[in-house]
């Protein structure tokens, strides 16, 4: 939902959780929010440009996955010999 998306986003504006990635999957779905978000809260300083990079945007799902792996710290467990 929409209250559970701005949660996770000032969660992790405000560093109260650990940074993971969001993926808003469908540009042209989310480009109205993405839109109003850079025009309104930025241009009015209200957010910072920055916090634009919180998110990624995306129609293709490999690069989704990119960016997922990108963002994830992975840790190696070790494996039973």
């Amino acid at each position: 939902t929409l209250d559970e998306l701005f949660e996770s986003l000032t969660l992790v504006q405000t560093h109260k959780i650990q940074n993971f990635p969001i993926v808003l999957f469908g540009s042209e779905h989310w480009s109205g929010l993405v839109d109003w978000l850079r025009n309104n809260l930025v241009t009015n300083g209200l957010i910072l440009p920055a916090d634009m990079d919180i998110f990624h945007v995306t129609d293709d799902p490999e690069d989704a996955v990119s960016y997922i792996h990108a963002h994830t710290r992975y840790k190696r467990h070790p494996t039973a010999t």
